[in-house]
Protein backbone atom coordinates (compact mmCIF):
# COMPACT_ATOMS: atom_id res chain seq x y z
CA UNK A 1 0.00 0.00 0.00
CA UNK A 2 1.13 3.13 -0.95
CA UNK A 3 1.47 6.01 1.74
CA UNK A 4 0.16 9.74 1.40
CA UNK A 5 2.41 12.29 1.24
CA UNK A 6 3.76 13.62 4.53
CA UNK A 7 1.54 16.35 6.18
CA UNK A 8 3.15 19.62 7.23
CA UNK A 9 2.94 18.89 11.11
CA UNK A 10 4.74 15.23 9.85
CA UNK A 11 7.30 17.11 8.03
CA UNK A 12 8.42 18.49 11.44
CA UNK A 13 8.66 15.02 13.95
CA UNK A 14 11.77 15.91 14.09
CA UNK A 15 12.04 19.85 14.27
CA UNK A 16 12.66 22.35 16.73
CA UNK A 17 10.50 23.32 19.37
CA UNK A 18 9.32 26.28 17.19
CA UNK A 19 8.75 24.53 14.19
CA UNK A 20 6.58 22.25 15.81
CA UNK A 21 4.40 24.72 17.53
CA UNK A 22 4.14 26.89 14.70
CA UNK A 23 3.34 23.32 12.16
CA UNK A 24 0.37 22.29 14.18
CA UNK A 25 -1.16 25.76 14.68
CA UNK A 26 -0.80 26.24 10.66
CA UNK A 27 -2.28 22.66 10.69
CA UNK A 28 -5.35 23.89 12.84
CA UNK A 29 -6.04 27.11 10.62
CA UNK A 30 -6.12 25.08 7.17
CA UNK A 31 -8.55 22.90 8.57
CA UNK A 32 -10.89 25.30 9.55
CA UNK A 33 -10.80 27.26 6.13
CA UNK A 34 -11.19 23.54 4.64
CA UNK A 35 -14.17 22.97 7.14
CA UNK A 36 -16.08 26.25 5.05
CA UNK A 37 -14.57 25.35 1.73
CA UNK A 38 -17.32 25.00 -0.99
CA UNK A 39 -20.03 25.68 1.47
CA UNK A 40 -22.65 28.66 0.64
CA UNK A 41 -23.09 31.67 2.88
CA UNK A 42 -26.50 30.28 4.17
CA UNK A 43 -24.91 27.12 4.83
CA UNK A 44 -22.08 28.71 6.86
CA UNK A 45 -24.37 30.50 8.82
CA UNK A 46 -27.52 28.07 9.50
CA UNK A 47 -27.72 27.70 13.66
CA UNK A 48 -28.04 23.75 13.78
CA UNK A 49 -26.71 23.29 17.43
CA UNK A 50 -28.91 24.49 20.60
CA UNK A 51 -26.10 27.10 21.23
CA UNK A 52 -26.68 28.58 17.68
CA UNK A 53 -23.02 28.78 17.15
CA UNK A 54 -22.31 28.45 12.88
CA UNK A 55 -19.23 27.92 11.12
CA UNK A 56 -18.70 31.24 9.49
CA UNK A 57 -18.92 32.79 13.69
CA UNK A 58 -16.11 30.17 14.47
CA UNK A 59 -14.00 31.81 11.58
CA UNK A 60 -14.75 35.42 12.40
CA UNK A 61 -14.34 34.01 16.18
CA UNK A 62 -11.15 32.83 15.52
CA UNK A 63 -10.07 35.92 13.47
CA UNK A 64 -10.66 37.97 16.80
CA UNK A 65 -8.34 35.71 19.00
CA UNK A 66 -5.75 35.80 16.63
CA UNK A 67 -5.71 38.82 16.69
CA UNK A 68 -6.14 39.12 20.53
CA UNK A 69 -2.74 37.19 21.10
CA UNK A 70 -0.87 37.93 18.85
CA UNK A 71 -1.22 41.37 17.86
CA UNK A 72 -2.76 43.02 21.13
CA UNK A 73 -0.95 40.73 23.89
CA UNK A 74 1.79 40.06 22.10
CA UNK A 75 2.29 42.82 19.46
CA UNK A 76 1.39 45.09 22.43
CA UNK A 77 -0.89 47.00 19.62
CA UNK A 78 -3.99 49.01 20.81
CA UNK A 79 -8.10 47.82 19.05
CA UNK A 80 -7.29 51.08 17.39
CA UNK A 81 -4.11 50.10 15.82
CA UNK A 82 -5.32 47.39 14.83
CA UNK A 83 -8.73 48.72 13.39
CA UNK A 84 -10.45 45.49 13.55
CA UNK A 85 -12.50 43.32 15.90
CA UNK A 86 -9.55 42.22 18.41
CA UNK A 87 -11.95 41.58 21.29
CA UNK A 88 -12.55 37.48 20.90
CA UNK A 89 -15.09 37.50 23.70
CA UNK A 90 -18.81 36.21 23.35
CA UNK A 91 -19.69 38.90 20.67
CA UNK A 92 -17.01 38.02 18.25
CA UNK A 93 -19.01 34.95 17.19
CA UNK A 94 -21.65 37.27 15.68
CA UNK A 95 -21.82 37.73 11.50
CA UNK A 96 -23.24 40.64 10.47
CA UNK A 97 -25.77 40.19 7.67
CA UNK A 98 -22.98 42.09 4.99
CA UNK A 99 -20.45 39.83 6.26
CA UNK A 100 -19.88 37.22 3.66
CA UNK A 101 -17.71 33.73 4.43
CA UNK A 102 -15.20 34.57 1.29
CA UNK A 103 -14.84 37.99 3.43
CA UNK A 104 -14.66 36.10 6.74
CA UNK A 105 -11.98 33.35 5.36
CA UNK A 106 -9.91 36.49 4.05
CA UNK A 107 -9.50 38.36 7.30
CA UNK A 108 -8.71 35.35 9.13
CA UNK A 109 -5.82 34.83 6.71
CA UNK A 110 -4.85 37.92 7.20
CA UNK A 111 -5.20 37.72 10.71
CA UNK A 112 -3.01 34.46 11.14
CA UNK A 113 -0.05 36.44 8.49
CA UNK A 114 -0.02 39.19 11.08
CA UNK A 115 0.47 36.70 13.65
CA UNK A 116 3.25 34.93 11.80
CA UNK A 117 4.84 38.28 11.02
CA UNK A 118 4.62 39.27 15.10
CA UNK A 119 5.85 36.22 16.19
CA UNK A 120 9.00 35.51 13.98
CA UNK A 121 10.78 37.83 15.40
CA UNK A 122 10.40 36.85 18.67
CA UNK A 123 12.15 33.91 20.37
CA UNK A 124 9.87 31.37 22.24
CA UNK A 125 11.04 32.75 25.73
CA UNK A 126 10.08 36.52 25.25
CA UNK A 127 7.14 37.51 27.28
CA UNK A 128 4.83 40.20 27.78
CA UNK A 129 2.64 41.56 30.48
CA UNK A 130 -0.70 40.15 30.52
CA UNK A 131 -3.54 41.55 32.88
CA UNK A 132 -4.74 38.32 34.21
CA UNK A 133 -1.43 36.43 34.28
CA UNK A 134 1.20 38.63 34.78
CA UNK A 135 3.19 37.75 31.95
CA UNK A 136 2.86 35.19 28.75
CA UNK A 137 5.32 33.79 26.81
CA UNK A 138 5.14 33.09 23.10
CA UNK A 139 5.65 29.71 23.89
CA UNK A 140 2.46 29.77 25.93
CA UNK A 141 0.30 31.51 23.12
CA UNK A 142 1.58 29.54 20.36
CA UNK A 143 0.01 26.49 22.74
CA UNK A 144 -3.04 28.02 23.87
CA UNK A 145 -3.57 29.02 20.34
CA UNK A 146 -3.00 25.29 19.08
CA UNK A 147 -5.63 24.21 22.31
CA UNK A 148 -8.06 27.34 21.28
CA UNK A 149 -8.31 26.50 17.55
CA UNK A 150 -8.07 22.94 17.66
CA UNK A 151 -10.99 22.97 19.85
CA UNK A 152 -13.29 25.27 17.87
CA UNK A 153 -11.59 23.05 14.84
CA UNK A 154 -13.82 20.49 16.38
CA UNK A 155 -16.61 22.30 16.74
CA UNK A 156 -16.72 23.15 12.93
CA UNK A 157 -16.41 19.43 12.05
CA UNK A 158 -19.25 18.82 14.25
CA UNK A 159 -21.08 21.33 12.28
CA UNK A 160 -20.02 20.54 8.67
CA UNK A 161 -20.90 17.00 9.24
CA UNK A 162 -24.55 17.85 10.45
CA UNK A 163 -24.42 20.35 7.58
CA UNK A 164 -23.10 17.59 4.19
CA UNK A 165 -21.87 15.16 5.74
CA UNK A 166 -18.06 15.83 5.39
CA UNK A 167 -15.91 14.91 7.76
CA UNK A 168 -12.17 14.80 8.87
CA UNK A 169 -9.49 16.92 8.54
CA UNK A 170 -9.93 17.43 4.40
CA UNK A 171 -13.54 18.37 4.06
Amino acid sequence: MTQPPLAPDELVSAGTEREVLAAFLDLHRAVLRRKVGGLSDADTRRGIVPTGTTLAGLVKHLAAVEREWFQRVLGRRSPEEIGADSDAGDGSFQVDPDETVDELVADYDEACAQSRRIAAGLPLDHAVPHARLGRVSLRWIYTHMIEETARHVGHADILRELTDGATGVDG
